[in-house]
């Protein structure tokens, strides 16, 4: 975030991060599976001869009490037989159509797919058994304009187990404690483009983080279903709570839309001329040795596209089921945004889950909502590793003022030779252009790996390795393009070393044709 800014921040008015769409799972864990559904039907006494007409049974009381909130707010319910059909703008048209100011707006029906049990028979042994299969069922879309988060939705599955899925905006939600606090914005569907005080807007955004969830959540969706003994028996049950989807935005608001139009095409041309696979990886937190060898068991795709949406231009890269993508908001706005969709892939210091509470250890981040605080953690740091990338664009001078490496010079009164950017000096200098150096430096031995294709064969040649190393990073630093990390043997690129690897890289990829238009 610091080098964008360094580079960009004279046509930057604030920064604003949080949540963007947040999708909610609540899921009743011990009805879930076979075993469970078989306890719930021996708790009740229910005989499995009676289990197909017991279900049908609960799933149509779920459905009259559900379609009885519509009645009580005396609010449609619509059904739409096509998935193409846009819900949330279907409940928007309603909305403004009925000038529907807070509560509920609609409820809109949908025939969608779903894992629901079945009660199978064994034609051999003659014993009947439940199994979870994908088949279809009525979901009901609850749409509300509530009054502390905005517009949002609670999904609920109309057959056991009877699975909600409750979605918010952060951007809404934000809108919402800015107009209580009488903050004023200027906001463009869920993009800010401007706001009062930018500081107070991020603390607020902040403290979404420290909700209470599951009695948040438990809130939203207890006007859809009520886990009550009319409805379950004696069975005792409840919702467990997990962040099923989260979108992490970094909102750069510019000062004006040619701002961004200025600087955005550059963006874009670097991220797809520059960014490899393994510096998507790094950028979404994944393990990338420094030779750039995958770990063994990953096994996901590395996939980057780019496509020109009603809103911009979006830049997307994907590894495996989580995201990373930019693109220009409103025409002033540059959005970097984290996807996260598998949080397992990260870590969380924290206990074991169920073991003592004082035995902290990294462990994988779970999807419950208990790690929810986490997930913004790793989101940001996301977005904040792909601005930094991108910040080492931006550079219009000539070619030929960052040749000036090509001289010999002076350096603590002794002479070092010019770099031949284009001949013995150029792996150096793509290598100095990796995403994990430009955030925890480099050392002798990293670009050792990287220089040199083998392992050396004995202890000589590893001092002979090291030491040309050395004399290569004592050229770089005579020359400006690289400075030590105090009290480490890390170094980094400076700005200027910064401009000439990106410079290079730009070069190395354009073709003779694309010099000759830039040119002219």
């Amino acid at each position: 975030m610091k080098e964008f800014l360094q580079k960009f921040g004279a046509a930057v008015i604030g920064i604003l991060s949080g949540f963007d769409r947040v999708v909610f799972r609540g899921t009743l864990r011990n009805m879930a599976f076979q075993d469970g559904l078989m306890l719930y039907l021996s708790v009740n006494k229910i005989l499995f001869k009676d289990a197909g007409r017991h279900f049908q049974a609960v799933s149509e009381r779920v459905k009259v009490a559900a379609l009885r909130v519509a009645e009580e707010h005396h609010r449609p319910v619509k059904y739409l037989p096509s998935a193409q059909t846009s819900k949330e703008e279907e409940a928007r048209r309603i909305a403004a159509k009925d000038g529907i100011n807070s509560g509920l707006i609609c409820v809109l029906t949908s025939v969608e797919p779903w894992y629901a049990p079945n009660i199978r028979r064994d034609r051999e042994t003659q014993h009947q058994y439940i199994e979870y299969a994908p088949r279809k069922c009525l979901h009901y879309y609850f749409y509300w304009l509530h009054a502390e988060v905005g517009l949002m939705h609670v999904r609920l599955q109309t057959w056991f187990p009877f699975t909600l899925q409750v979605c918010l905006n952060g951007r809404e939600w934000l809108a919402r404690t800015l107009d209580r606090e009488k903050i004023a914005y200027r906001k463009s569907r869920n993009c800010f483009l401007e706001i009062q005080d930018g500081e107070r807007a991020q603390q607020l955004a902040d403290a979404q983080l420290s909700t209470a969830w599951p009695s948040f959540l438990d809130g939203l969706a207890r006007p859809v279903i009520s886990l009550s003994p009319e409805l379950f028996g004696t069975f005792q049950t409840r919702y467990y709570w997990s962040a099923h989807q989260t979108e992490w935005a970094t909102d750069v608001m510019f000062r004006t839309p040619q701002a961004l139009a200025e600087v955005y095409p550059r963006l874009l041309r670097h991220a797809i001329h520059t960014f490899k696979s393994a510096d998507v990886m790094r950028f979404l937190g994944q393990h990338v040795s420094p030779t750039g060898r995958l770990h063994s068991q990953f096994k996901d795709e590395v996939i980057t596209s780019m496509k020109q949406r009603p809103e911009g231009v979006r830049l997307k890269h994907w590894v495996g089921q989580n995201s990373l993508k930019l693109y220009d908001k409103e025409g002033c706005v540059l959005r970097p945004e984290t996807t996260i969709n598998y949080a397992r892939g990260f870590k969380v210091y924290r206990p074991k889950e169920g073991g003592p509470e004082d035995q902290l250890a990294w462990r994988p981040m779970r999807q419950g909502v208990a790690d929810l605080y986490r997930r913004a953690q790793v989101s940001q740091a996301c977005n904040d590793r792909y601005l930094a990338a991108l910040a080492k664009t931006n550079d219009d001078r000539p070619l030929q003022e960052s040749l000036d490496v090509c001289q010999p010079v002076r350096w603590q009164g002794r002479p070092v030779r010019g770099l031949n950017p284009f001949g013995a000096d150029g792996e150096l200098l793509s290598e100095l252009g990796r995403g994990e150096y430009n955030l925890n430096g480099f050392r002798n031995r990293d670009l050792q790996a990287r220089l040199f294709r083998r392992a050396p064969v004995d202890d000589a040649e590893k001092r002979r390795r090291s030491g040309q190393i050395t004399r290569k990073l004592r050229m770089l630093r005579a020359h400006g393009l690289i400075k030590k990390v105090p009290k480490t043997h890390r170094y980094q690129l400076t700005d200027k070393g910064r401009t000439l690897v990106v410079a290079l890289s730009a070069a190395k990829q354009a073709s003779t044709k694309m010099l000759t238009e830039l040119a002219a």
